[in-house]
């Protein structure tokens, strides 16, 4: 039905990770967002939009929640000024190597036989699937995370360190020796991406991703973001995520379809994430599918409530 793949757009570059094979298209990066409106005009801004648009059929763009203000009424700006219902601007609360991990799971699946609004509703199941957090020097200013008294007192201490899960729940404990069990992991497959600051990432690497029994362990380079988004520029940041495309497609395939009542697109989950028009709760709508098809594939131990 669509010429390309549907483009998925961010908004920055250091939210696009390499692809990892050659059917994996890489991601765009929006000109708007990462350059001012002085410098980047509101026609310029008009026209790289038209010109994805006319390319790929439709745009999915992934908006960090934590950008400032002026970039995503930008980007509401450009959508409303085309008055083009084929833009969906989806915000995100993952951090920034778990919206980078979350970008390129979308590009995978991209090329898959998933209509436009069916893989831009994608986006907030798979993220329940990224465990995102970070090794953290100081949590004195950390306030994405909650976070105690006693920790903040500890983080006073020299040589103190925390590890922190920003999701798909969050945890916060201080790293003892060398255990890395003291967060909670995923019970399934998943790859480890780390990407460090200016702290060693030997507890990420040597206890953590064991503890975790990760298939992989890769690092890459931190986003420009993360400093920002942590409070502290002394950090490692990690994601572990589901690695294999046809998981990731059972995973979405095996939620229930539906058609936005106000637009038309296929839906999955209770919002379409093009027109933002809710969907009315079905009675017989029953969480789980997704769990059990991806434990028939013998991926156990997905997190409840992710669709």
């Amino acid at each position: 039905m669509y010429a390309l793949p549907t483009a998925i757009a961010v908004t920055g570059p250091d939210l696009v990770l390499p692809s990892p094979d050659r059917h994996t298209p890489s991601a765009a990066v929006l000109q708007c967002a990462v350059r001012s409106p002085r410098a980047y005009s509101l026609d310029q801004a008009l026209t790289e939009m038209d010109m994805l648009i006319e390319h790929h059929g439709y745009v999915i763009v992934l908006c960090p929640a934590s950008a400032p203000a002026a970039v995503a009424h930008r980007l509401h700006a450009v959508r409303s000024v085309l008055e083009s219902d084929r833009i969906a601007v989806v915000r995100s609360e993952l951090p920034p190597l778990g919206l980078a991990v979350l970008a390129l799971q979308l590009r995978q699946l991209s090329v898959c036989d998933f209509s436009p609004g069916v893989l831009a509703s994608a986006a907030r199941l798979l993220s329940h699937y990224i465990y995102a957090g970070a090794l953290l020097g100081s949590v004195t200013r950390l306030d994405r995370v909650p976070v105690t008294l006693q920790s903040h007192a500890k983080s006073w201490l020299p040589g103190a360190r925390f590890a922190v899960l920003a999701t798909p729940r969050p945890e916060l404990v201080k790293v003892p020796g060398g255990d890395g069990a003291g967060l909670t992991g995923p019970g399934f497959s998943t790859r480890m991406l780390y990407a460090p600051g200016r702290l060693a990432p030997g507890w990420v690497t040597d206890s953590l991703a064991p503890a975790w029994h990760v298939q992989g362990v890769a690092e890459a380079r931190l986003p420009a973001e993360s400093a920002r988004w942590w409070a502290t520029g002394k950090l490692v940041e990690f994601a572990a995520a589901i690695p294999d495309i046809s998981v990731l497609y059972q995973l979405v395939s095996s939620v229930r379809r539906d058609d936005c009542h106000w637009c038309g697109l296929e839906l999955i989950g209770d919002r379409c994430a093009f027109c933002a028009a809710p969907l009315p709760a079905a009675p017989d709508d029953r969480p789980g599918r997704a769990d059990r098809a991806l434990a028939a594939r013998g991926t156990t131990a997905l997190p409840r409530g992710a669709t």
